[in-house]
């Protein structure tokens, strides 16, 4: 039986103790905080969205980053054996749109429980308000960890699970990566991901708490489209933010700063020709009527004003008086309406970091160090992240266990 210590009490690091401690060994689990999974509590608006149930194909989709690093990992311990893991352990789930999976009460705070009930029943030792100041080898070999106030504990494997730079309050401060880069390894600059994005148009804001369902999001950088998806997006005080926006910063922050194009088709289910035909449908019926009132059958009330000042068609105007020129000038707003990009948030706002540990220094068939004998990493800290739905989660679950059983 082996010393085991894992830094960080996240997912990926409570996972990594769990397994390490089931396979035999003499496990110590190091958290700076003062709770568990701090982090997880405010994962899905509290709810946590702790993993997806699509097929593991589509998982793989999902994963920006390195996915084909993740085969052993997800092949190893799946989306399956997650929601299995958590149900055999008293925390029933459900699967929603999009197959999210949540905990039946809504409660993230059940996750922290069921891992900490594992966590004492496989005699994981728990210690909190514990900082790791370094990690320590001997002729590239784990021996063990110096703390904070001055000790030494001694490990025959150390997995390092500190997480990223994303929400620092909850303790992601990137030690693990200074960890990582002592010890030889080679750090991939990080940015902000899954991060709400800054817009350019004093428009956008003046819709600011403004949700959109059922539309379609598309990034072009020029003539190169980055991103194009079907989903939900929400207007903020300084830009856009939502499941799609979240989404899409995964792959537009190495664009940014900078000017991206973004558009919003509001009606994608209807053709330019069919919007056409439901315009003058609307137009015959209600001839009198003026365009803010037709707008209203189509749009959202604090879109319609924007919608008409883009269009450079007079409020006042009588939907019989409108001419073709004019009812064509609102198609292309009402497929294709405009804005532009210019930056992403910052760390305080992005649910994960991007960039982090190089898996090319890192074995993917058990998260070892291929540099250092008895290091381990797993989680954020490593470059791999991806899109919303519970897929960065997984990644979290899948290379904690991987670390955890492959400990020796």
């Amino acid at each position: 039986m082996s010393k085991v210590i894992v830094v960080g009490g996240g997912a990926a690091g409570m996972m990594a103790a769990y397994a390490a401690a089931m396979v035999g060994h003499s496990v110590t689990l190091l958290e700076q905080n003062e709770k568990l999974g701090k982090k997880i509590y405010i994962t899905g608006k509290g709810r946590c969205n702790f993993t997806n149930a699509s097929e593991l194909d589509e998982i793989m989709k999902a994963v920006v980053t390195n996915p084909k690093f993740l085969y052993s990992a997800f092949y190893t311990f799946s989306n399956d054996a997650v929601m299995d893991f958590f149900e055999s352990n008293g925390m029933p789930y459900k699967v929603e749109r999009g197959n999210r999976v949540f905990p039946v009460s809504d409660h993230s705070s059940d996750v922290i429980k069921t891992l900490e009930k594992v966590l004492r029943s496989q005699g994981v030792k728990i210690c909190l308000h514990t900082k790791v100041k370094k990690v320590l080898c001997d002729n590239h070999t784990i021996s063990g960890v110096l703390l904070d106030g001055g000790e030494t504990l001694q490990a025959d494997n150390v997995v390092i699970a500190t997480g990223g730079r994303s929400y620092i309050t909850t303790g992601s401060t990137g030690d693990g990566y200074q960890f990582a880069n002592e010890l030889g390894h080679h750090v991939v600059p990080q940015h902000p991901a899954l991060v709400p994005l800054v817009t350019k148009e004093d428009y956008i804001v003046q819709m600011q708490g403004l949700s959109l369902k059922n539309v379609t999001l598309t990034v072009k950088k020029g003539k190169k489209t980055l991103y194009h998806e079907f989903g939900e997006m929400l207007f903020t005080h300084f830009g856009v933010s939502g499941p799609l926006v979240l989404s899409a910063s995964s792959l537009l922050t190495k664009e940014l700063p900078g000017e991206l194009e973004g558009y919003i088709d509001l009606k994608p289910v209807l053709s330019d020709e069919q919007l056409d035909q439901r315009l003058l449908r609307e137009i015959s019926q209600h001839p009198k009527g003026h365009i803010k009132s037709i707008l209203q059958q189509l749009l959202p009330s604090k879109m319609i004003p924007i919608m008409i000042h883009l269009s450079g068609i007079s409020q006042e105007k009588s939907m019989c008086d409108l001419t073709k020129e004019e009812r064509s000038a609102l198609i292309p707003l009402l497929k294709h309406f405009p804005f532009t990009i210019v930056a992403a948030r910052g760390y305080h706002e992005a649910i994960i970091t991007q960039g982090g540990v190089d898996v090319k220094q890192v074995d993917p068939s058990t998260m070892e160090s291929k540099l250092v004998k008895g290091l381990f990493f797993a989680g954020e800290v490593l470059d791999l992240d991806a899109v919303t739905g519970g897929y960065n989660l997984q990644i979290a679950w899948s290379t904690g266990y991987l670390a955890g059983i492959n400990t020796i």
